[in-house]
Order: structure tokens, then sequence, then C-alpha cells
């Protein structure tokens, strides 16, 4: 099940869910810290993206939080969709999960009308962004060095 996360009913869960779940944090941040990344989980966005309008999401497998999605819209241009975070639990991993989550995400963005998909992958993450490859994505051929984790960035792009 899928479902939209409420930050008021859901910032424990999605906190619980970060401390079961820390490797995307350990890897892009160097560490965990469950509380702070839940509460920004509901209030970042993308440059130019208006917090309040973002899908928040989670999926749920036997009524566990095994996965969490951030949909904003408007970057990197208007119209466009970004997808700034879409981790799944490791024991939700490896069973087709990743791809029904991003179609929800997908089928979101289209109903808001994006004629794209656009998100960020660590270099440093290449089983994450074989995954992306697999579902479609493709390099546009930005990328970057962000100076505060020393993490090279690259930007991926779906037409939908």
């Amino acid at each position: 099940m899928i479902r939209a996360l409420d930050a008021r009913a859901d910032t424990a869960l999605v906190a619980a869910f970060f401390r079961d779940a820390p490797d995307y944090w350990i890897l892009a941040e160097g560490g965990c810290d469950p509380d702070r990344q839940a509460a920004e989980f509901f209030t970042d966005a993308p440059p130019g993206c208006d917090p309040a309008a973002s899908h928040r999401l989670g999926l749920f497998q036997d009524g566990r939080l095994s996965g969490v999605a951030e949909l904003s819209f408007g970057f990197p241009q208007a119209g466009d969709g970004f997808l700034g975070l879409m981790i799944l639990g490791p024991w939700a991993q490896g069973a087709g999960h990743g791809a029904a989550f991003l179609a929800e995400v997908e089928a979101r963005a289209r109903a808001a009308g994006c004629p794209a998909l656009f998100l960020a992958v660590l270099e440093a993450n290449p089983r994450g962004r074989a995954f992306w490859e697999r579902e479609g994505f493709r390099a546009t051929g930005i990328s970057r060095q962000d100076d505060a984790t020393g993490h090279r960035i690259h930007r991926l792009v779906k037409p939908l």
C-alpha cells in the first residue's frame, strides 16, 4: 500500500523508519540523525519549489513503513517533477517494490502535467544509479560537487 504521509501524524513513523534503514544517510551524510531527517523530510524541497505542494509518500508492507519518497514540482524548470528522495528499507529491496513505488511517483507527476521527472544520484551510490537506469532514467550531463559532503552528484531524467 502507498499513501500520503502527514507531518503531524507521521513524523515519528518516518523517524523510526530512518532508524531501521540508515544506510542511505550514512552514505550521503556520514551518519544518521533520524529525528532531524524525518523533520526535514516534511519541509525540504528543491530550489524554487513549494514544500507545501510536494507529495510525501510512504510504502507500507504488512502495516510496516518500508519506503519513503518525496516528489516536488518546479525544478529544474517550471512544470518539471523532481524526485528529491526515495528510500526503501533493506527488507523491502529486491522484490520489485522499488519499481512499484516509482510507478506511483511517476503517475502523480504525470497527473500534475510534468513532462519529465528528474532526480539526483550520488556517484558513491552505483547500486542506486543502476536501479534508476533500469527504470528508464538517463544522465542529463549535469553534475556538481557538493562541497559540504564531498560527494559528486549527477542529475538524471526520465521523460513522462
